[in-house]
């Protein structure tokens, strides 16, 4: 009665003819937990694609709102995010709301993303980058050998190149292969994205592909864009011969909104996300963002406990009515990832497991989306990468020509066998063989099992074969194009609830990884880095602990499952 009494006031109040939305920076795919007390007041939460789906969707149950304006400023996503969002502005384009897209310049991602609304605009004087897509592959063999660095890795196919950027001076042809069919594919998304989008032909939109990058009247002369207008302009652009129309920004808009009524059931769908690269123990995330990716030490990581504990607390609590895995992960620890596997698989005889694939759900991220009744994957997603590679950096001319003296006493006929002084044996590269042998078997297994294909089938599209979500959909390795909030929906649909059910995300033990027993790190972790110092030194604890992991790696249980 209250909320109803609320909707009513709400309605009296006139929203503007417009509402603005900032995109601006990068977005995830779901609500991120809100952080500790202090960070809860200090640092304000950035938005995501999920509470972008709920502006858009109050907006669009709204008849008073004529349309949306998107004011793009360095918009940094991922390509399956861009879909993503292009899936939520199809749907408020269908529910008759006008879709306008504003910037003062236009990345390749950014016009993209604009290419799905209804009308893109851009700012006099700005410009559009190159849409063409241009991708470098580095090889550091002879770099490595130059320091005294040598890498030997055991991988279980050509196609399983993650190795080669260690052991190769070029590209071989299995991944020169691989490589090729990937870029068509994305190139061919692309375009089929800007000819829908713009409603024009292939031919047309291959030609403004090729006519780019594009000063502002080269943009509109070849159809590009729709306007030039700065955005003082929007006003009397939108409004017409009726005078200027009314924009507001969505947090002004908002409390004049009708709303949708809330949902009286306990029931829930449990989200549980396995992002960055799979290891044993906790999951976490680094606390900065480095300007360059650096492998493992400061990237995010899925830990199989914590995985293997939310999948448990989602089973069990009765009001979680369907599961969603969210998977982002280029692979990791192959124990790890049957680990995740084994407790998610748990679930799908109760209740309705439904698996979301990110920008890349490859190798061992892959692997733990089997477990699913149904993987959505975005026309973008890189996927596949069914199989194995294990080995090692021999560091040992590295430590000679930095004059580092070492004497090593051992016990055991391989317990060196991970020594970082030299290459594997013959021998040793038989046991390290086997092991990769045996984790791929399981490997086509579980795909096999999980798809209802014949290990055969698996084989032919395996062996390390990386694909796109389209190709992925075409060999059997996912059931639908769709982001999250696609997979959400059928989550609700499967579980018998209502398509507002709340989604929420199951998070146990939230603790960091491994702390170190200093005070300022401890300080550091529980203000989340919001000083120098405590951000510098749970950034050393957070590194310190991917090398732990790394070292710990090198035992013969732990294969890697990375992607390309």
């Amino acid at each position: 009665m209250l909320w109803s009494l609320r909707n009513v006031l709400r309605g009296l109040r006139k929203p503007p003819d417009y509402i603005t939305l900032l995109l601006s920076g990068d977005y995830s795919e779901y609500t991120p937990p809100p952080g500790n007390f202090i960070l809860r007041r200090i640092r304000r939460a950035r938005p995501s694609l999920a509470d972008l789906a709920v502006q858009f969707r109050t907006i669009a149950a709204d008849r008073r709102v004529r349309g949306v304006v998107l004011l793009v400023r360095d918009l940094d996503l991922p390509q399956a995010g861009l879909e993503s969002l292009a899936e939520l502005l199809a749907e408020l384009r269908a529910a008759g709301k006008r879709v306008v897209c504003w910037a003062s310049t236009y990345s390749a991602s950014s016009y993209l993303l604009a290419a799905a609304s209804g009308e893109i605009l851009l700012q006099e004087d700005g410009w559009i980058d190159p849409l063409g897509i241009s991708r470098t592959y580095p090889f550091l063999a002879e770099a490595f050998q130059r320091i005294g660095l040598q890498a030997d890795f055991l991988a279980i196919a050509p196609y399983k190149s993650a190795p080669d950027v260690f052991m190769r001076k070029d590209m071989s042809d299995e991944a020169r292969q691989m490589a090729t069919w990937l870029m068509d594919s994305a190139y061919q998304e692309r375009i089929s994205a800007l000819a829908a989008g713009r409603g024009i032909g292939r031919a047309e939109a291959e030609a403004i592909v090729d006519a780019s990058p594009l000063s502002d009247l080269r943009a509109l002369e070849v159809g590009a864009v729709d306007g030039l207008l700065s955005e003082e302009q929007l006003p009397a652009h939108l409004g017409g011969t009726n005078g200027p129309a009314r924009l507001e920004s969505w947090e002004a808009a908002r409390p004049k909104l009708r709303r949708l009524p809330p949902i009286r059931s306990g029931r829930y769908i449990a989200l549980i996300p396995v992002e960055g690269t799979i290891v044993n123990g906790e999951s976490g995330r680094p606390p900065i963002r480095p300007p360059i990716p650096v492998p493992l030490l400061m990237e995010p990581r899925a830990g199989d406990r914590t995985v293997v504990q939310a999948a448990r607390a989602a089973l069990a609590d009765r009001r979680a009515a369907a599961v969603v895995v969210y998977v982002n992960s280029p692979g990791g620890v192959s124990s790890a990832s049957e680990a995740m596997r084994s407790a998610l698989a748990r679930i799908e005889p109760t209740k309705p497991l439904i698996v979301s694939m990110g920008p890349v759900a490859a190798s061992g991220g892959y692997m733990v989306a089997t477990a699913g009744r149904q993987i959505f994957a975005q026309p973008s997603t890189i996927t596949g990468s069914i199989g194995v590679f294990s080995g090692k950096l021999a560091a040992g001319g590295l430590l000679d020509r930095v004059l580092v003296g070492r004497e090593t006493l051992s016990r055991g006929r391989h317990s060196q066998i991970f020594d970082l002084e030299r290459p594997f044996s013959s021998e040793e590269r038989e046991i390290i063989w086997s092991f990769v042998r045996r984790s791929y078997e399981l490997f086509v297994q579980a795909v096999a099992a999980s798809r209802k294909l014949a290990a055969e089938t698996v084989e032919a599209i395996g062996g390390g074969r990386v694909w796109t979500g389209r190709q992925a959909l075409e060999k059997g390795l996912v059931d639908e194009i769709g982001g999250l909030d696609r997979a959400v929906s059928r989550a609700r649909e499967l579980a018998g609830l209502p398509a507002n059910a709340p989604l929420r995300l199951i998070q146990p033990g939230k603790r960091p990884i491994a702390p170190s027993s200093s005070t300022a790190a401890a300080l550091g972790q529980l203000l989340g880095g919001t000083l120098p110092e405590h951000t510098l030194a749970a950034t050393l604890d957070y590194v310190f602990e991917g090398l732990r992991m790394f070292n710990r790696s090198k035992s013969l249980s732990l294969l890697l499952l990375e992607t390309e």
